[in-house]
């Protein structure tokens, strides 16, 4: 699998705390090796449009599409909770 990522996602992470950024850096390859991966419980976030959303901190969650063998991230968030 491969990321690609979106403008909107990168100005989102340009933007966000210097940990989060860190926190997704570490993030990344999980997701790219195991969609599965505990540390991200990731999971379909909106079926009709394909969205998943995972973790990147406790406080932070990243929005992506899966298309073939990409992930495409649309965004990256504080959690609304």
């Amino acid at each position: 699998m491969r990321a690609l990522i979106t403008e909107k996602f990168a100005g989102q992470l340009a933007s966000a705390p210097p940990e989060v950024q860190r926190a997704f850096a570490r993030q990344l390859p999980h997701l790219l090796r195991d969609l599965r991966y505990p540390g991200l419980h990731a999971k379909k976030y909106d079926e009709a449009r394909n969205i998943w959303q995972a973790r990147v901190t406790r406080d932070w969650r990243f929005y992506f599409r899966i298309e073939g063998e990409t992930y495409i991230l649309q965004t990256i968030i504080p959690h609304p909770k």
